[in-house]
């Protein structure tokens, strides 16, 4: 059975101002149901895990909302970082930690805020990437591309690798310009870099310390101390020490390089809901085309949102207020209790700048 591990971090500032630092993306209920979207990673792995094997890897601010969605996930299966040092970091306590419990086991790093269409189609993904690891490699999960996505990491197919339909990554791209990932759609040997992971904990943990010793050796110091007396005071010491660099660059693009990166092409409606254009494409329009989060269209009751000879708006009614809108079209309108935002959809990737500029002018009541 695989261990689960889910990184609830970030604060996901293209969402402002609904995604905060208190209370960032992954604790929303931005899915199209009651479910936040860290409750719905969990969720569909309750066919591969239990909640026993299921860790979360968040920081101090949000443990404790983390505990309270994840009723079912013990508590001592929360793993506290006490500031971000990027995902290697992340999940290499993980690792380490479920290493401690179980040397042989299998583990699946998977991000607290996407959105996944084809749940069942995902799990058979998976169990194809867990038979790869088994066998050695470290699996990650490819998504076969839609379309020539400038805002995704795209992975470099060769040949066949261990496993039922897996492929070998020969190596990681960055983010391309437009042209060329349409050259990488066309070619058809790149699937985006969905940054969902399947390995052998001992694989992980040997490829760490060969490519990044220090952390490596950080992260070892705290997890023999995890279950003693000496957690908090070790986990103080070394945490601040280890290099703040993502698993990408850390790890995986160098045992590419080394023929030991395998990936399973996966299409199960993966979407990363990175803003809020991207969430009013796939969550359910109305005839019109307007999508609004929640349940603010509902005019029986007291409503939170009337729209009116209105197209394609985005809507998160967030603070209780009736939101209306008349004669307008393709538009971002999020109200919350100490701030509004509308945009064009266009330009939802730039609401990052908004905050940029906020802590620029020293405003951090409302980051």
């Amino acid at each position: 059975m695989l261990y689960g591990v889910v990184l609830a971090g970030g604060t996901g500032t293209r969402l402002w101002p609904l995604s905060r630092a208190g209370h960032p993306k992954f604790l929303h209920p931005l899915t199209g149901t009651e479910a936040s979207l860290l409750q719905a990673t969990v969720d569909r792995l309750d066919t591969l895990t239990s909640p026993e094997r299921t860790f979360v890897v968040t920081g101090v601010a949000h443990a404790a909302a983390v505990s309270r969605q994840l009723t079912a996930v013990p508590d001592e299966n929360v793993l506290v970082e006490p500031s971000p040092r990027d995902s290697c970091a992340a999940i290499a306590l993980a690792a380490a930690v479920i290493a401690r419990r179980d040397p042989d086991a299998v583990m699946g790093s998977f991000a607290s805020d996407h959105l996944i269409a084809d749940t069942a189609e995902f799990a058979a993904v998976i169990r194809k990437a867990i038979a790869g690891a088994q066998q050695g490699l470290l699996m990650t999960l490819g998504i076969t591309p839609t379309r020539p996505e400038t805002g995704y990491g795209y992975l470099q197919c060769g040949g066949p690798a261990g496993g039922e339909g897996a492929l070998k990554v020969e190596e990681f791209k960055e983010k391309p310009s437009y042209d060329v990932a349409e050259s990488y759609v066309k070619s058809g040997n790149y699937l985006w870099n969905a940054g969902m992971f399947v390995w052998r904990v001992d694989t992980f943990l040997s490829e760490l310390s060969r490519q990044q010793p220090q952390l490596a050796a950080g992260v070892s110091r705290i997890a023999q101390a995890w279950d003693t007396a000496a957690r908090e005071e070790v986990l103080g010491e070394v945490w601040p020490t280890l290099p703040r660099i993502s698993v990408d660059y850390a790890v995986m693009e160098g045992a590419a390089s080394a023929g030991r990166v395998g990936t399973i092409p996966g299409d199960f409606g993966w979407n990363d809901v990175g803003d809020f254009h991207t969430l009013g494409e796939v969550l359910t329009a109305d005839p019109a085309g307007n999508v609004v989060v929640g349940s603010g269209a509902d005019l029986e009751q007291r409503p939170t949102v009337l729209l009116r000879d209105s197209e394609s708006l985005v809507v998160l009614p967030n603070s209780g207020r009736l939101v209306a809108a008349l004669g307008v079209r393709d538009l971002i309108i999020v109200d919350t209790p100490d701030a509004v935002l509308v945009c064009p959809r266009e330009r939802a990737q730039e609401v990052k700048h908004l905050v940029d500029e906020l802590k620029e002018l020293g405003h951090h009541g409302y980051i």
